[in-house]
């Protein structure tokens, strides 16, 4: 479990792809806190640690990940956001993460609101039905508040926090970006269901 508060942005050094998927490996100073079989979100989506050494983390990236999320685009170079699981005692930051991505979006407008920056996202129907305006969703690992909200996506708004300590400060329109739902909405829509078909 996380909660979308990006700790440091890594380095993604190396891709090597194979039929069976992707081993990604990420230079970044978290990779010292990472041992085999630690989760850690990468942009979002919990992967597993495959090895650790030299200040630099690998995981391996299924065929399903790969297509459902923003990895499958990942050469050397690229930033990536990270974030460890959160630890029992912790604060809640942000919002209850599970690093599942439900799809990606794409982003269609970046505009200058004062000091803040707001992106327009555009994403599939069936996902809209859990985003409320003023509710949470994660993008690309990042727990943020939704502003606005219409048929066709949402709207979200970065302080300049954001927009230097993770990679959206670099989203441009075109952007994939991976999208995690409340998770709390999808478990109501499910709990509800009973009482409806009922």
């Amino acid at each position: 479990m996380f909660t979308g508060i990006v700790c440091e942005v890594g380095t993604v050094e190396e891709v090597e792809r194979t039929e069976g998927g992707a081993r990604l490996r990420v230079r970044a100073d978290l990779a010292s806190e990472l041992g085999e079989g630690h989760s850690v979100a990468v942009s979002g989506a919990c992967l597993t640690v495959a090895s650790s050494t030299d200040g630099a983390f690998e995981a391996d990236v299924m065929n399903q990940t790969l297509s459902a999320t923003n990895l499958g685009e990942l050469e050397a170079g690229r930033a990536v956001n990270l974030e460890p699981p959160l630890r029992a005692g912790e604060p809640l930051g942000g919002h209850l993460v599970q690093g599942h991505v439900d799809e990606t979006g794409e982003v269609t407008a970046v505009t200058e609101d004062g000091f803040a920056r707001r992106l327009r996202i555009s994403v599939a129907p069936r996902l809209l039905r859990y985003v409320v305006e003023r509710g949470s969703v994660t993008v690309d690992g990042v727990s943020l508040t939704v502003v606005e909200l219409d048929e066709r996506g949402f709207e979200i708004s970065l302080i300049p926090e954001t927009v230097s300590r993770t990679t959206l400060g670099e989203a441009t329109p075109g952007s994939r970006v991976n999208v995690e739902v409340d998770l709390i909405a999808r478990y109501a829509e499910r709990l509800m269901q009973g009482f409806v078909d009922d």
